[in-house]
Order: C-alpha cells, then structure tokens, then sequence
C-alpha cells in the first residue's frame, strides 16, 4: 500500500536521495527545502513529489507545509527528518548564536516537523519516524563540537519518543550516516576526505543513495518490529 512521505530538507543530498527511492517505491512524496528552489522544482518534475518550500526554524511555516501536504496527498504517515546544517569551527570560537542556530535547525526542526505530524499518526495508530543523525553524534567530532551535540540530542529524541510513541503503533529509529559523498562534507580538504575514507573499514566514503536505502528499510514493513535503534550506515566508521 502505497504511503504518503515527508521528507525535510528534501532538495539535495541525502534528502533529494531520500525522494528519488520514496518515489521509485511507489509511494506518494513531499519534501520541504529552504533555499535551493532550482533543485526542488527539477527534483519535484523529475520525481513527480510535491516541494514545499518552508524554512524548519519557523513553527508556523512547518505546520502550514504539514497542511498542504496533508490536503494534496494525504496525511503523512511517514516521517523523515533530515534538514539539517553543519560547521566546523574551534570550541572557544562557537558563539552562543551559533550554538543556537545548530540546535534550531538540526533538534528543533526534527521536533517542529514531528510536532505537525504526530496527531495524524496518533489518530490512525500508526506512523514510522526516522531522524537523520550522524556519526559524529554518537563518536564526538573535533572542530563541530556543536553539530556533534545537536545530532546526539537527536539519538535521545528518538529513543526517548520510540517508548513514549511505541503503544500507539508508531515507530521512531535513527540513521547515523558515517562520511558520506555530499555537499555539507565538500567543507573538508581533500586530504580530509581521503583520510576519512581510510579510516572507514570499506576504503571509502558513503553515496546519499546509500543512505537513502537504509531510511527506506526503516519506514517498511520489513523493520514492523524495529523502533527506538541507531541504524549507522557508516561503512564500518
């Protein structure tokens, strides 16, 4: 049966990944992008989704993307958290807004986005969240002291929620993609990625596309009876 899926941060990288295999699966697909209208409109032809623009800092904006999906395709019954930013900078140099800015984007957008779907899915019992973390959220990360912490507060969200939500029928897992292939890791050196690609088990770095495929699993039938775990796909990392 075919679902209707909300993936944030939809655009490009692991999200746009995310609504090419969503959409390859036969189920109906939105995603919601800030920024990068270009790519939503030639993802959304490409794939027959609905994009949403909607920034996931702005309550208001998230519940009124969560409406439009909701009245053009269905309400949501999955769920995919993945809007999320990164920087690397020093710890005595990461200001207080910048503490803050991770956190509104990378924890709260997850929690605005679960916020606007939750009574739909309470409503049918039944639902499947997946919040996209990272590596770096459960290992620390150097130089990104905050954008290890807003990852790891994501890991305790979807435990946390994964016992609250579990006896409604809803599932809530995490993704913790290792180094992966993608723009928010272009920042890094090359000398950087080719270390980390040494340092990962497969030799290598992850594809979105991989990801992506790992999130799917998640939100099938085939992971019924898998909620509150931290799938890592992260080649070993």
């Amino acid at each position: 049966m075919a679902r209707t899926v909300w993936v944030t941060g939809g655009s490009r990288g692991i999200g746009a990944a995310c609504v090419r295999a969503f959409a390859a699966a036969g189920d109906r697909v939105a995603f919601t992008y800030r920024r990068s209208a270009d790519r939503a409109a030639a993802l959304a032809a490409e794939t027959g989704a609905l994009a949403v623009r909607a920034d996931c800092v702005d309550e208001a904006a998230t519940r009124a993307a969560y409406a439009e999906i909701e009245s053009r395709l269905g309400a949501p019954d999955t769920l995919v958290c993945n809007a999320g930013i990164a920087e690397q900078k020093l710890f005595q140099d990461i200001t207080d807004a910048d503490w803050l800015r991770l956190l509104d984007v990378n924890l709260l957008g997850a929690v605005r986005a679960i916020r606007a779907s939750l009574p739909g899915m309470l409503h049918r019992k039944r639902g499947s969240i997946v919040t996209v973390s990272s590596i770096w959220g459960q290992s620390g990360a150097s130089c990104e002291s905050h954008y290890a912490a807003s990852k790891a507060a994501l890991i305790g969200l979807t435990k946390s929620l994964a016992l609250e939500l579990g006896p409604s029928g809803i599932r809530v897992n995490c993704v913790a993609p290792g180094v992966i292939d993608t723009e928010m890791n272009a920042a890094h050196s090359i000398d950087t990625l080719r270390e980390l690609a040494e340092q990962t088990p497969l030799g290598r770095l992850g594809t979105a596309e991989e990801v992506a495929d790992s999130i799917v699993y998640l939100c099938s039938d085939k992971a019924s009876f898998v909620t509150g775990q931290v799938l890592g796909a992260t080649g070993g990392f």
